[in-house]
């Protein structure tokens, strides 16, 4: 007998109740309108991969592995893959044995098994303000309490962890984006690395670095990971989602040896294991070096020209109060303009035929109401200038301060 859904409800756990849609998956349907310009998902372009050689890995996965490609696999994932994704970490200065690796449903997964794992209600953790809206949706299902920790230019602020360390904070854990930002497209810097594994290891705090974007790197050169920097006390989290595609869902995580067993636990308990057939697929594309790191380039390129077009588009249009990040590598800029509300402001931007996501999404504590997030990555750099133009056009009309031509 069917169960009437209101009916079902009064039987939900208590952690149901405060489960909501991210503001960014929300916008997914307007932003999908032909009419409408998207600066708000970080989807990756993924038309400029080698669209046939992605076609002759999978044909090859299936005619030569299709045996252990369609059967289940081992809840730590294929061996092989780990070996390779050793080696890609390796090039990257964090050392790693294929043991250490977990494989994910990409690293969404991750995070909400390390949810799982350190999190008890009411529990605090530390966090980036602003942060990854899905990590916070990702741990806020453990009912969590949070410390937001403020950032600037350089990164999150040491010197703001530490006071609070020094007021009582314990928090279970650390979550940190420190390459390339989102939403806020900056990078910590060099110094405030070495200073925060030292401030998080005297405190008994462990880092969960998530890096989803550091192969993706326009200028400057590659910051040591934290990972590499104190082994024992960082969880890192990787994904092929940004510099491969994100449809065949491969992520990872590197741990201490304990660590990862109990992880390997929880995600047998979830799904038993990841896709043989994507995991055999991510191999077969790591295998060939070159290919790679050629299509990797390539991509870079791309979105390192559509970080230029929006911030050139960005000096022309916004009003001339505004101010915004100018990132390094990844997907993302991050808006701030006085005085505005954004969450408000957003169906008028869409009957404008403009999307972008509001600072809001970003906060544990929803604020952020002056801010916003673009995202240069998926739209080409025409569409972000008339983007940014038609969003520019709206802020200046509700912003005290003018156009910046009127006040150049």
């Amino acid at each position: 007998m069917d169960v009437p859904a209101d009916a079902m409800a009064e039987r939900y756990a208590a952690r149901a109740a405060g489960m909501t849609a991210s503001e960014v998956r929300a916008l997914f349907a307007v932003a999908a309108r032909p009419e409408v310009i998207s600066l708000a998902g970080g989807m990756p372009f993924v038309q400029a991969l080698p669209s046939d050689e992605v076609l002759r890995v999978v044909t090859d996965v299936i005619t030569d592995r299709a045996t252990v490609a369609l059967q289940y696999g081992a809840g730590s994932g294929q061996e092989s893959l780990k070996v390779r994704l050793a080696a890609l970490m390796a090039e990257q200065g964090i050392e790693a044995e294929p043991a250490d690796v977990l494989i994910t449903v990409g690293a969404q997964q991750a995070l909400d098994l390390v949810g799982k794992l350190f999190i008890d209600p009411g529990d605090q953790i530390a966090v980036e303000a602003p942060s990854y809206v899905g990590a916070l949706s990702a741990f806020s299902v453990y009912e969590p309490r949070y410390l937001q920790v403020p950032m600037d230019d350089e990164g999150l602020s040491v010197d703001g962890l530490e006071e609070a360390l020094a007021g009582g904070a314990r928090p279970k854990f650390l979550y940190v984006c420190p390459n390339f930002h989102n939403p806020a497209g900056v990078t910590l810097s060099l110094e405030r690395r070495g200073r925060l594994v030292e401030v998080c290891r005297a405190a008994g705090v462990p880092i969960v670095e998530d890096d989803p974007y550091g192969m993706l790197r326009f200028e400057g050169e590659r910051l040591p990971s934290l990972r590499s920097l104190d082994p024992e006390n960082v969880i890192y989290l990787g994904t092929l989602s940004k510099i491969f595609c994100p449809g065949i869902r491969v992520g990872w995580t590197v741990a201490p040896a304990g660590t990862t067993s109990q992880l390997v636990l929880l995600k047998e308990a979830a799904d038993l294991c990841s896709s043989n057939l994507n995991m055999l697929v991510a191999e077969a594309w790591l295998a060939d070096r070159d290919r790679w790191i050629g299509t990797l380039a390539e991509l870079v390129e791309v979105y390192r020209a559509r970080r230029d077009a929006c911030l050139s588009a960005l000096e022309r249009h916004f009003p001339a109060d505004a101010a915004w990040t100018r990132p390094a590598g990844g997907f993302y800029v991050w808006v701030t303009v006085p005085g505005t509300d954004a969450k408000s402001l957003l169906p008028e931007a869409v009957k404008r035929g403009v999307a972008y996501v509001p600072g809001t999404a970003f906060f544990a504590d929803g604020s952020g109401r002056d801010r916003l997030r673009l995202a240069f990555c998926y739209p080409p750099e025409d569409a972000i200038e008339e983007g940014v133009r038609r969003l520019g056009h709206l802020l200046t009309e509700r912003s005290p301060a003018g156009s910046r031509a009127e006040v150049g």
